[in-house]
């Protein structure tokens, strides 16, 4: 997406619920996404991040990923792997999963997945399995539909069921507000932090 060719941002997602989210973080920053890259998990990302670091240095770009258990925290990862960002490189780390921020909006997500709000965790940063905790949610949810399409099927090899990643996004799209879920995320909070930081720098260079 652009954004009539004020602030052309790149980014760089681990996959489409990730990407969904990042649109709208940058969407309340008041910008939008220009091109987005990625999208194949994390480890083609870790191959190519010498080179989108390099191309930080004409352009602004937001790569996003999840910290899993890659490292005990996001400052750990980000200097192992982005010791050096470029001026107009914002590298996020949602901890440990991008579920953890849609998880922080409590009350929207209870009720997106018909469960109470009280089964949400209030810190989801110390998940150890956000993506696992999701489908747990969903296994007790008091929608079939939600249990049908967030759930793997019995015997199936699968984490997530099938209408899972749709889901998600749908939620982050219209249902989300990262501006409340940053309250119980404290990665979610450095995110949006983050993104309105490049977007300042980027206004004052213009």
């Amino acid at each position: 997406m652009s954004n009539d060719g004020e602030i052309p941002i790149s980014a760089v997602v681990e996959g489409d619920v990730d990407e969904a989210v990042l649109s709208k973080i940058v969407e309340e920053a008041g910008v939008t996404l220009a091109s987005v890259f990625g999208r194949t998990g994390k480890h083609h990302i870790y191959q190519r991040l010498k080179a989108y670091n390099k191309a930080a240095q004409f352009s602004p770009w937001i790569i996003l990923l999840d910290l899993d258990h890659d490292a005990p925290c996001a400052p750990t990862l980000v200097s192992q792997q982005m010791p050096e960002p470029s001026k107009l490189l914002s590298f996020r780390i949602a901890v440990r999963a991008i579920e953890s921020w849609l998880l922080a909006d409590r009350k929207a997500f209870a009720a997106f997945l018909g469960v109470r709000k009280s089964t949400l965790p209030e810190s989801p940063d110390l998940l150890d399995d956000p993506k696992g905790f999701v489908v747990d949610l969903a296994r007790n949810s008091r929608r079939k539909q939600i249990r049908n399409e967030l759930v793997p099927r019995p015997r199936s090899r699968k984490r997530v069921g099938p209408a899972y990643t749709s889901r998600m996004m749908e939620f982050s799209l219209y249902h989300w507000d990262p501006v409340r879920a940053e309250e119980s995320s404290d990665s979610l909070r450095r995110c949006r932090a983050g993104v309105l930081n490049l977007v300042q720098k980027i206004k004052a260079d213009g």
